[in-house]
């Protein structure tokens, strides 16, 4: 008897219907002219929370209160494109093809969100996000590394619904139990065949290595992006291995899977972060801001001075009304 097993949607199998599964669940209908689906659901969880402990990690850096939204409007619609293009690249048979509606790359509502794509384009949002606020680059993914982790771990439960990503046949009593009229299901093997659940090991990895990242900038006080190149390293060591024991296709150069070819890169790209930047900066950042973008202070614009309605802008009283007065008496 397997400790998990995927709850059969009364729609296709390509993603979890939340409205039919309370439907068919509980008797609940709910009036509206679009499906809400469990995968986007997770989705934008994890965008919640990555979003609320980076803005508690920079205001906890000096950087003013919810400055986050300024970045996350450049950040997460860059990331969602990013993660989209580079899923159909690494993809390209499923959406290429005879007989292959050739729209369906936007499709995005039907799953499909690659991690390292989402990096890659919504680092360059962030960037730009950054720029426009005034903050530095490095202050701004030292603070949301760990909920890029805590993000993806949420990402990662939506595969459980979609019945997706998991990986090879095990005997392990928390194996995952897949009916075998899955698409993905591997074709020769009986029914009830069990199989590693790959995004359950994921999120456990990716949760842990957001703690311990975590720890270690309390401990060390990681400054000038060594945040995000621990967080480099840690996801691409469990990608890597993760992504080998996938039942899923996928693109392969030289025999290897893309994904895991990135997470190569992932690992090699954290460690030079990690040395150049440990060489370069031996103190601490001046500010979370860049030089001369400072947000004014509170004392810069307030003042207990009281002036009447006569007083200049130098804050000297105007002359003539001084003299009038001295006039009347």
């Amino acid at each position: 008897m397997p400790l998990l097993s995927i709850p059969s949607p009364s729609t296709a199998w390509q993603y979890f219907d939340l409205t039919a599964w309370l439907h068919d669940t509980f008797n609940v209908t709910l009036s509206l002219d679009f499906r809400i689906h469990a995968y986007a659901i997770c989705i934008l969880v994890g965008i919640v929370i990555c979003v609320l402990l980076t803005n508690n990690r920079l205001n906890a850096r000096g950087a003013e209160r919810w400055i986050i939204i300024d970045i996350a409007i450049w950040a997460v619609p860059a990331g969602i494109i990013g993660g989209r293009l580079f899923h159909v690249f690494s993809h390209v048979s499923d959406y290429f093809g005879p007989g292959i509606d050739p729209f369906s790359i936007f499709y995005i509502w039907e799953g499909g969100l690659a991690i390292f794509g989402a990096l890659i384009l919504g680092s360059l949002g962030a960037w730009i996000g950054c720029r426009m606020a005034g903050l530095r680059f490095s202050a701004f993914i030292d603070a949301a590394a760990p909920g890029v982790l805590l993000a993806q771990a949420a990402g990662r439960l939506g595969n459980y619904f979609n019945h997706e990503l998991f990986g090879m046949p095990t005997s392990l009593p928390w194996g995952l139990q897949i009916e075998a009229t899955n698409p993905a299901y591997p074709k020769g093997l009986p029914e009830g065949v069990l199989f590693h659940p790959t995004f359950l090991y994921e999120i456990i990895w990716n949760v842990v290595g957001a703690v311990l990242i975590l720890l270690l900038d309390r401990r060390f006080r990681l400054q000038w992006g060594r945040v995000m190149a621990l967080y480099l390293v840690w996801y691409g060591l469990g990608r890597s291995v993760l992504e080998s024991i996938r039942v899923d296709t996928s693109e392969t150069f030289a025999g290897i899977r893309t994904n895991v070819w990135m997470s190569f890169a992932a690992i090699l790209l954290g460690i030079i972060i990690f040395a150049i930047q440990t060489r370069r900066h031996v103190g601490k950042e001046p500010s979370p801001y860049l030089p001369g973008r400072e947000p004014r202070s509170k004392s810069d614009v307030d003042s207990d001075d009281i002036y009447s309605e006569h007083d200049t802008t130098t804050g000297v009283a105007d002359p003539e009304p001084v003299a009038a007065v001295a006039d009347r008496h």
